[in-house]
């Protein structure tokens, strides 16, 4: 009994070592047959994968396409010349200087010789004069301005004069015709030659001229000033005016 019972266990013992040694070799068996393509496939698959997640990504933090700016006009500032004053940061010294065109200047140009000022000009329409010479119409001593006179014939017209100016009317100066009816009114001028007629500063005179009416009727004038002995006229216009109503026979 014994020995069978030995037998029996060693040939169970040789049974489960047999059976574990053909499990053993067929888990051994042949290796497996790699598939190349597939794991081509996966790999283009993994790429393509980390592109798009990386197109996905930058797409998210890149900035959205914005208008340009359109150009503004911005207004320049004014600049103002600084003015030397009080409370002025600008030294009186360093202002610049204020120029006048309507005066005629007192100091000429250097280079420049100043021109006499008596009348300011040799024209008939100089201004009316200076501190040396001038005159004031004071009034009509005869034939008033529109006085009716027949055709063709002499009549004094006399003047009152003031010399408002320092310089005496001697030798040299004149009563000047410079405009008018001429020669209808056959006009002359009166000119200062004898020191009976010479006119002091301050002083008032009568200058008469004879004058002649025309022979045609119509409205006649004439205009006389002062001319001093360098050739400037100066002082207030003298007129006379009349009226001829007739035709000389």
């Amino acid at each position: 009994m014994f020995v069978r019972k030995s037998l029996r266990q060693a040939v169970l013992a040789l049974v489960i070592a047999a059976a574990l040694i053909t499990a053993c070799s067929g888990g051994a068996g042949a290796e497996p047959t790699v598939d190349v393509g597939a794991i081509n496939t996966a790999a283009v698959e993994t790429a393509m994968g980390q592109l798009s997640a990386q197109f996905t990504q930058t797409a998210l933090v890149a900035p959205t396409s914005t208008s340009l700016p359109t150009n503004t006009a911005f207004p320049l500032p004014t600049f103002a010349l600084a003015t030397a004053g009080a409370g002025s940061p600008v030294p009186a010294s360093s202002a610049l200087p204020t120029v006048s065109f309507n005066n005629t200047p007192t100091t000429p140009l250097p280079g420049f010789t100043a021109l006499p000022t008596a009348g300011g000009s040799t024209g008939p329409t100089a201004s009316l004069g200076d501190s040396c010479n001038n005159s004031a119409f004071i009034s009509d001593v005869t034939i008033p301005d529109g006085t009716v006179l027949p055709p063709g014939q002499n009549f004094d017209k006399v003047w009152s004069i003031k010399n408002s100016g320092s310089c005496t009317w001697d030798d040299g100066y004149a009563l000047i015709y410079i405009g008018g009816s001429s020669p209808n009114l056959d006009p002359y001028n009166f000119e200062f030659k004898n020191s009976d007629d010479f006119v002091a500063g301050g002083a008032t005179a009568d200058l008469g001229l004879t004058l002649t009416t025309p022979c045609t009727p119509g409205d006649y004038e004439g205009t006389w000033r002062m001319r001093d002995d360098k050739g400037y006229y100066f002082g207030t216009y003298m007129t006379v005016m009349v009226k001829v109503t007739d035709k000389c026979k």
